[in-house]
């Protein structure tokens, strides 16, 4: 349910985050992460913008994690890309929660929270502690 810019950012974020000491390029992270350069470019940027990367130019330039991987919860990553205020009706009926006829919402709801739950109390490190599906 998240979008493919979210999906790019998480995962280009833990990809960085696993190289604390030294800058990861671009196309390296493209590579890894199997998204399209340009593209993650700027994801990559507005991450930076956050303040959840920094940015390093020139020939050994890249991306860091600027923060320490226990400060960065995922809902940090997603909210810059996917507002969960702003969720569709599964059903197409406008936003989630806006007609209350809605035979979707009411099942669909307790997940949702349950997701916005996970992203809010799920750290970078807690995902590194566990390197074996990451890219």
């Amino acid at each position: 349910m998240l979008s493919q810019t979210v999906e790019y950012a998480l995962r280009a974020t833990l990809y960085i985050a696993r190289y604390p000491d030294r800058s990861v390029r671009v196309q390296d992270v493209a590579t890894a992460v199997q998204a399209p350069r340009n593209y993650l470019a700027k994801i990559l940027g507005a991450l930076a913008r956050a303040g959840i990367l920094s940015s390093i130019r020139g020939p050994a330039g890249g991306f860091r994690l600027a923060l320490d991987p226990d400060r960065v919860a995922l809902s940090d990553v997603v909210a810059l890309f996917d507002r969960t205020d702003q969720r569709r009706c599964l059903l197409g009926h406008g936003l989630c929660g806006e007609n209350p006829s809605c035979t979707a919402h009411a099942r669909w709801a307790p997940i949702a929270r349950s997701m916005d739950g996970f992203f809010d109390t799920t750290t970078l490190a807690d995902l590194l502690s566990s390197p074996r599906n990451l890219p």
